[in-house]
């Protein structure tokens, strides 16, 4: 592994240039792939491996959107395709579990009884691993049992690989049955797309995968948008004003900086009036919402987070309460505002 200097903390992690692709396809030449569940990691996962030359199958419930999605991406029902997740299972050298969280505590008991020794068992979250109490989920001995976490949604993981970008990820080894379980879980890293892989273990990769999807990535910076959103409003500024200075601006030119550059090149790249504030306020930001990550770590550490989603997850009226949810931030002031403005802009304009 290529030793790389993050921060003035030097780790290991392993690239196309010292692991091609090619050196993944030689590691994979024998194995059956079988991708339980076609949601967005398995669509995205399984056309790359596909794509890569790897043999892939797909265990799916027949009738579901999932089933027709992969359909209608050229998996072909009998051959590379099977409603029977038991018989999928039988048919593979590699078992990649990426049904939802709470689906796979449902769907555990079916695995288990179809796994044999010298499979590998393959996971992109270490949730149903790390919280064995809440799930039950404790792989048979005489299996590897691996993780690679792509750093991104599984469609990101798909159009990646199409611009031939890749996606950064993390790999872990929980289980070592075969003396192997490293090379194929970096193989497997290589054949989804990856364009490099950092060490991990299954518990810290779900311990900051909760809490990022929680605080930054998702959660928080909703909540802080929604927050300047409506301060906005109530001081008397319009709807598009207000929307332009809280997500606009943000998505469409600071933040495309900070991804490129880091963020002293995105506050460089601002007015002198803009950086004063930026640097000052982010120290009171930082010093609030310090205290709040700490509780929610917490939360993640002791797995409140992940009883709380298995329960709603398994709930019956589950998906009409996320719709109901979702619609609410739909029909929000604020994004309704958000869906006029995207309208606006010019390569949206020139499609009309």
């Amino acid at each position: 592994m290529a030793l790389i200097d993050f921060g003035g903390v030097k780790e290991e992690v392993v690239t196309r240039e010292e692991y091609p692709l090619s050196k993944a396809q030689k590691t994979l030449e024998k194995e059956v792939v079988a991708i339980l569940g076609y949601g967005p990691q398995g669509y995205g996962q399984s056309l790359n491996l596909r794509d890569n030359g790897i043999n892939v199958i797909i265990g799916q419930r027949k009738g579901g959107k999932g089933w027709a999605d992969a359909l209608r991406d050229g998996w072909v029902e009998g051959k590379t395709l099977f409603s029977d997740i038991e018989e999928t299972i039988r048919k593979a050298t590699v078992v990649q579990y990426l049904l939802s969280d709470a689906g796979q505590k449902e769907q555990w008991p079916v695995v288990k009884r179809n796994l044999r020794k010298g499979q590998a068992l393959y996971f992109s979250h270490g949730f149903s691993v790390v919280f064995k109490e809440q799930t039950g989920v404790v792989p048979p001995p005489e299996v590897d049992v691996i993780l690679v976490a792509p750093k991104g949604a599984g469609r990101t993981v798909r159009s990646n690989f199409l611009a031939g970008s890749g996606i950064n990820s993390s790999f872990a080894v929980h289980q070592d049955a075969t003396g192997h379980a490293k090379e194929r879980a970096i193989a497997l890293g290589i054949a989804v797309g990856s364009g490099y892989l950092f060490p991990t273990t299954f518990a810290n990769e779900v311990h900051s995968d909760l809490t990022g999807e929680r605080g930054v990535l998702m959660g928080a910076i909703a909540g802080l948008m929604k927050a300047q959103y409506d301060t906005l409003r109530a001081k008397g500024h319009s709807p598009s004003e207000a929307f332009n200075e809280t997500v606009e601006e943000a998505t469409q030119s600071l933040y495309p900086l900070i991804g490129k550059n880091g963020m002293d090149w995105m506050f460089a790249s601002c007015s002198t009036t803009a950086q004063r504030g930026a640097l000052d306020w982010a120290k009171h930001f930082e010093t609030a919402a310090k205290p709040l990550f700490e509780l929610l770590y917490r939360d993640v550490q002791e797995g409140i987070e992940t009883k709380r989603v298995l329960e709603s997850c398994s709930a019956p009226d589950y998906r009409e309460r996320l719709e109901k949810e979702l619609n609410e931030w739909k029909q929000s002031e604020m994004w309704r505002a958000g869906a006029a403005v995207r309208a606006l802009r010019p390569e949206n304009w020139e499609k009309k």
